[in-house]
């Protein structure tokens, strides 16, 4: 079980979280300031700690950036959740190494949904199956892409940016939820820099008549379909 610290200092808010995390399956720890978070992550780490940035004595983000400069926190995943919704302070949360940042009013559906999704990328271990989708096989254990026995020759960041849409089929996903998903923790870089590794991806797709699975959704982002015809081009 999924051990969840939830870093918030309005107790109906947190107690809210709480009961639909405990309902979903984990379990849960309440802190209500950073001093009492910050005494609960010395004690035992989480598996995931949902925090909100105004707190009493120190903001979430001072203890973001703290739980980041030290070895033993570096790697623990952290939501930040907060009424603080304008790009600049998102930036600041992601910036102060908050793996996904979820601003108040929220569904408790969405924050479970992102959650998991941080969880599942923190956890690579767990997404080693084998996928095969519109003719292609992905194997993660091995690294290698290949159709109907044709392997396809492939870069690391294509290859990760494959997995992550061949695991979420027909969902559109942006350029900004890509950055996150694949590149990761802690990467700022320019959002058109997915539009080149997609480039790259199907450039690499094409020899095996699989381009054209990897779909442009015009103003919303990318996808990876089976409705388009699998051309290359």
């Amino acid at each position: 079980m999924s051990r969840i610290l939830v870093v918030e200092d309005e107790a109906a808010i947190a107690e809210l979280i709480s009961i639909n995390l405990r309902h979903a399956g984990f379990e849960v720890t309440i802190a209500h300031t950073a001093e009492q978070a910050q005494a609960e992550i010395d004690g035992v780490l989480p598996e995931l700690v949902v925090l909100d940035w105004m707190l009493p004595g120190q903001s979430g983000l001072a203890l973001a950036k703290r739980w980041r400069g030290q070895a033993r926190t570096r790697e623990l995943p952290v939501i930040m959740l907060t009424a603080r919704s304008e790009e600049v302070d998102m930036i600041a949360g992601l910036d102060a190494g908050a793996d996904d940042y979820l601003s108040k009013p929220f569904s408790t559906n969405e924050l479970l949904a992102r959650i998991r999704a941080v969880l599942r990328r923190k956890a690579p271990e767990a997404l080693d199956a084998v996928v095969e989708l519109g003719g292609l096989r992905l194997d993660p254990a091995t690294r290698r892409v290949s159709r109907e026995g044709q392997e396809v020759k492939i870069g690391p960041t294509e290859f990760r940016l494959l997995h992550f849409l061949m695991t979420h089929p027909e969902r559109v996903h942006s350029r900004a939820q890509l950055l996150d998903r694949v590149w990761g923790d802690h990467v700022f870089i320019e959002e058109r820099t997915v539009d080149v590794h997609i480039k790259r991806l199907r450039e690499a797709l094409s020899p095996v008549q699989c381009a054209r699975l990897i779909d442009t959704v015009r103003g919303a982002g990318y996808r990876f379909t089976q409705g388009a015809p699998a051309l290359a081009g």
